[in-house]
Parts: structure tokens; sequence; C-alpha cells
């Protein structure tokens, strides 16, 4: 299988908790070109109070990367956005237009809401956070949840996850859970979600090159849990879909 989209990685040097240095980007890349990845979006954190990026000083990093990328056919494609710490803040960028959600597919027919990369605090979900997924829609995008099977309130029931579905959100299965990256209590919730089809798409959330070898072990699990063909859905067509591409 080959052909996916990794809708989720930390590989812009020096921005973040990912990358270090331009080299460990280019490891990454290429260690997610080897595990199937054709296009790898950028999702930097947007985290007031820890990681200060706003939206122009992403571009610019991106920006600075590009010629260190130059040169490297081994490569996949690469694009921006970001990984949104859903706080006050950064919902009143998202609402204001000053976030980074996922690229536009002008020729989507028909139009499709921009796909936003979301964070929650892992101890607990902010209140009224469905009201703040459908104020989202309104706006024009589709809230994508990064890893919930590491958040605790899905541990205890993942049920709790029933509202922001119906808000419209969608489900980004971080494919590491499931060989235990993020501990027991995370893999179980993976598991579970995967048997109730409960994804939308999968990604990487690689942080460093030696993640990407994590990266495609856990290729190989999800592959013998689902089957090859909801594999490829969940690590190519599904992420294709919230972009909008065919």
């Amino acid at each position: 299988m080959r052909g996916f989209v990794d809708l989720h990685c930390h590989w812009i040097a020096g921005i973040d908790d990912g990358a270090k240095t331009p080299e460990a980007s280019l490891a990454m890349l290429r260690g997610l070109k080897r595990a199937g990845f054709d296009t790898v979006m950028a999702t930097p954190h947007m985290r007031p109070g820890m990681f200060d990026n706003d939206r122009a000083a992403l571009q610019r990093a991106f920006d600075a990367m590009q010629p260190h990328l130059e040169g490297h056919p081994d490569l996949p494609q690469v694009l921006l956005s970001s990984e949104h710490w859903f706080d006050e803040v950064v919902f009143s960028r998202l609402i204001a237009g000053e976030g980074l959600p996922y690229p536009d597919a002008p020729t989507a027919s028909p139009p499709l809401k921009r796909g936003v990369l979301v964070e929650l605090p892992p101890q607990s979900f902010p209140t009224r956070l469905e009201h703040r997924f459908f104020d989202l829609s309104r706006a024009g995008l589709r809230p994508v949840l990064a890893h919930p099977e590491r958040y605790q309130p899905v541990w205890r029931d993942d049920r709790c996850l029933d509202p922001l579905l119906d808000a419209g959100a969608c489900l980004l299965l971080d494919v590491c859970a499931l060989v235990g990256k993020y501990g027991r209590a995370s893999q179980k919730a993976a598991e579970k979600l995967l048997d109730d089809e409960a994804y939308e798409a999968a990604c990487s959330d690689a942080h460093r090159p030696e993640d990407t070898d994590v990266v495609e072990d856990a290729i190989v699990v999800l592959t013998k849990h689902v089957g090859a063909a909801e594999a490829e859905r969940l690590l190519g067509a599904g992420p294709r879909g919230i972009l909008g591409l065919r």
C-alpha cells in the first residue's frame, strides 16, 4: 500500500517539540516516505503559553525549510497546517480566520468545510465543547480531533465523543497508539474505536526521526487489526477526503 497522506506531523525544525534541526526534518520525511506517505502535512503546535506560534510565524518557519528540501527527490510532498490547542485564545483565532486549517480544496464539489486539527487537554474536555464545534462549523470549519484515544475521558467512556461527532467533528487516530507508545489505556481505546469504525483517518504524529520506525510497525499492526482495505482507507482515502482530494 502506498500513497498515504499524513495529516499530523511535527517535521518543521525548531518551531515546537518536533524536529530540532533541518537534518532531523529530512530524516523524518524520508522515514515517512518509506512508511508509505507520499504527502505529509506539517502541523506545528499553536498553543499559547507553551508554543506561542501564530499563523504568520508558522508560515515563516515552513518557508524557511524549503531550501533544505530542494534537491531531495526522495521526499514526500509537504503542506502546512497547525495543531490548534483548543483554548479560548485559539478558538477566537479560528473564528476570526486567524488559525491555520488544512489547505483549501477549491475544486471540491460540493464545497467542503475546511478541516482544522484541534487538540484537547488530556485530563478533561472544555465545557460546552460541542457548542464550540458547532460554532466552527458555522464558520466553515470542520474539527479534526487529534488522537482521541489519548484523552482520559475517552478511556472512561468513549460515548463522550458522540456530541462532538454530532457537531461535525471527525476522529484522527495516532497510529502509534496501537503499539503502546502512549500506554495501555490509549492502546485499548484505539482498538475499541477501530472496532467501532469511529475513525475517519490515521496519522503518524511523528516528532523525531526515530518515530518513523514506530510508525512502520504500527501500520503493520493496524493492517492486521482492521484488514488491508480499511488500513488503506484510514491512511489514504480518509485523509484525502478530509482535504477534499480524490
